[in-house]
């Protein structure tokens, strides 16, 4: 059985499919029409929401250099910036679990 933050912090196939459609079917990074809608941007063992703007599009290669390389805080900022265009009046701090709220 799941805890309460490990539900809210999974993606649901509506996230999914709404991440989908809202980043053009493609990485939001390179382009690549090889990719998936389940990155997160604050990660899930922060306590990291399973909601469509902490997710974004990536494809292996850029998922891979967001998780594992020194690259991470230039990506996260470019992630940032296209999150805040799509959603320029969102919380977030609504990114992060938080077990009194959720």
């Amino acid at each position: 059985m799941k805890s309460k933050r490990s539900k809210a912090c999974d993606i649901s196939r509506a996230v999914k499919e709404a991440v989908w459609e809202r980043d053009f079917h493609k990485c939001v990074l390179c382009g690549n029409p090889n990719a998936m809608p389940n990155a997160h941007i604050v990660p899930r063992s922060k306590g990291g929401m399973g909601v469509e703007p902490n997710i974004v599009t990536l494809c292996l290669d850029c998922h891979r250099r967001l998780d594992q390389t020194i690259e991470r805080p230039n990506l996260l900022i470019a992630l940032e910036h296209y999150i805040d265009i799509k959603y320029p009046e969102y919380d977030k701090s609504q990114r992060y679990y938080n077990k009194w709220r959720n």
